[in-house]
């Protein structure tokens, strides 16, 4: 177990020894992050979403297994055709080249997915483990009513052999976040200070169980 695991940063909801948050101002992303995450997940030492909330100005985190919209998340109007959720569903196309890739209904990748990139005001990402996103996708039909995007990685996860994933292209919430408002033309800046905050939590958590084995 890890040291002081009853001590919480308030900021990011981690362990203390795993904590990364600094002093910095939040990144002002300009696309909304809204994160639906599942009630059961319950990984608070190499989970992700705390992480994204204390670093980013324009973010929510929503624990539930359902909702009836996003009006009802954000307590304001808002179109959901100006929102794009991730979700690592089927698809029929599965591009070679890095990207963000907008898809219909059918799983097939839009011809204008420039244009709907364009037109979005914020992003959905669902965070769980695959089962639980898969979860969430069902119980949430009015996520039918955003477009569907597809995240074709430009690296493979950070989280190398402490996470098994599904998938290869399978990588965590905060890699996810980084490389969409990447492809989406925000600063890089941001994407950079994700990963680098990421990487360091990473680092300390094998650090922490290093030393927890040789005791």
């Amino acid at each position: 177990m890890i040291n002081d695991e009853g001590v919480i940063c308030q900021k990011c909801k981690k362990p203390v020894p795993l904590c990364v948050c600094t002093n910095a101002e939040p990144l002002n992303n300009k696309h909304f992050v809204l994160i639906i995450q599942h009630p059961q997940e319950q990984d608070k030492e190499l989970g992700t979403a705390g992480i994204l909330c204390s670093m980013l100005e324009n973010v929510h985190l929503e624990i539930a297994l359902s909702r009836s919209g996003l009006k009802a998340i954000l307590k304001k109007d808002v179109d959901p055709k100006q929102w794009g959720v991730l979700y690592l569903g089927a698809q029929k196309q599965t591009p070679c080249k890095a990207g963000l890739y907008a898809l219909s209904r059918k799983g097939n990748i839009l011809e204008n997915t420039n244009e709907c990139l364009k037109n979005l005001k914020g992003i959905i990402l669902l965070d769980g483990s695959w089962s639980q996103a898969k979860a969430l996708w069902w119980r949430n039909p009015w996520l039918l009513k955003t477009q569907r995007l597809l995240l074709v990685p430009a690296q493979r996860s950070l989280y190398g052999k402490l996470r098994k994933e599904p998938r290869k292209e399978s990588i965590s919430t905060l890699e996810a976040c980084a490389q969409c408002l990447d492809f989406l033309g925000e600063d890089p800046l941001i994407s950079s200070r994700l990963t680098g905050a990421f990487s360091d939590m990473l680092e300390k958590y094998k650090l922490l169980h290093q030393n927890q084995s040789k005791r």
